[in-house]
């Protein structure tokens, strides 16, 4: 699905704050993605969504060579990515209904069934009842519930998150970890940047590590702890969405309505 050969990354004629990376993400697999601060993290994750170019080496994705690609094929392959950022991103002009609906009404989704699946998402992260509320009035961690709902609602063949639990508590941590596993169950190819060590020691996924701009470590840290385990605390799930983990958020949407999920 993914794969670097000897890339290397520099911002102007600055050093390289990425060197030598050779990475293969095969579709359907889960990764976390750890490092100290600076290690460079935000600029890979910034290659594997093409919103940056290397300096050099080669990256394919979707077996399509992006240094050869035609530009206007670009767009296409970017709507395959759903991205979490760490500043949510989201558009204050738009209700936070209209926000995750976006993919959707771009990859030419029916407007019917649109605001069905999105309501049901949004209740499911806890925000069912801010549908019609636009991102200013929101808390840091509201916005983030939404950037992670407008990430997964085409359900895209690859998904990266960049510390999408650094602002939300345990309880919908956990429920946002099932909504990347569900996703991963699936199909979809999932990179989670994390600083949280207990989050990545909990669920038992392959864990690459950046420092000083290489590509460390592949390992696995820690034991799996079901993903559909309850959340420790569970006195407030009646609001935040089903109290049972293990109902699927998202529905199948028919034929046609989709975004291409379609990996390689």
């Amino acid at each position: 699905m993914l794969r670097f050969q000897n890339v290397g990354l520099r911002y102007g004629l600055g050093p390289e704050v990425l060197r030598d990376v050779n990475l293969h993400l095969a579709p359907g697999s889960f990764h976390f993605l750890t490092g100290p601060s600076g290690a460079g993290k935000s600029s890979l994750l910034k290659l594997m969504y093409l919103g940056l170019h290397p300096s050099r080496g080669n990256i394919s994705m979707f077996n399509q060579d992006i240094a050869t690609i035609d530009q206007a094929e670009l767009p296409g392959l970017r709507r395959r990515v759903g991205v979490v950022f760490q500043n949510f991103r989201l558009l204050d002009h738009l209700s936070t209904l209209d926000n995750v609906a976006l993919p959707l009404r771009i990859a030419g989704a029916k407007e019917g069934t649109v605001r069905e699946h999105v309501a049901e998402l949004l209740s499911w992260v806890g925000l069912g009842n801010h549908l019609d509320v636009h991102p200013p009035t929101l808390s840091d961690g509201e916005k983030q519930r939404v950037a992670i709902a407008r990430a997964v609602i085409g359900r895209p063949s690859l998904l990266l998150a960049d510390e999408p639990t650094g602002s939300v508590d345990l309880e919908q941590g956990l429920r946002i970890m099932h909504l990347f596993e569900q996703l991963n169950k699936i199909g979809t190819t999932v990179v989670i940047a994390t600083h949280d060590r207990g989050l990545i020691k909990r669920f038992s996924h392959p864990v690459l590590k950046l420092e000083r701009g290489k590509l460390k470590i592949n390992r696995r840290l820690g034991q799996h702890k079901s993903a559909q385990d309850k959340p420790e605390s569970s006195k407030d799930a009646q609001n935040n969405g089903p109290e049972d983990l293990r109902a699927d958020p998202l529905k199948q949407i028919s034929t046609g309505d989709a975004v291409d999920g379609s990996s390689s």
